[in-house]
């Protein structure tokens, strides 16, 4: 039961960041923040509760978070872009 929670949260948290990437805002990085943090405490309680092999569920993780940090730092850019539009549409007003 543990494993299909775990693998819910990690696809949960790879298609929010996509819709973070979507329509960026503050929250949605909090959010995103959390899902991930959860993602890794659940997998660390699995690899620690089953006495499985470490290597295997490390190099799995390190992939996870390098696909969600390329993803958090795109929504990042894209954010401050949208922020910096806005701003300078409201200088103009």
């Amino acid at each position: 039961m543990l494993v299909g929670l775990h693998v819910t949260i990690a696809l949960s948290s790879i298609g929010y960041t996509t819709f973070l990437f979507i329509r960026p805002s503050q929250i949605k990085f909090y959010v995103t923040y959390g899902l991930i943090g959860l993602t890794i405490a659940s997998g660390t309680y699995l690899v620690v509760s089953t006495h499985s092999r470490l290597l295997p569920a490390c190099m799995a993780g390190l992939i996870y978070l390098g696909i969600m940090s390329v993803g958090v730092v795109l929504s990042h850019l894209r954010y401050k872009r949208v922020a910096v539009k806005v701003y300078q549409h409201d200088q103009r007003d």
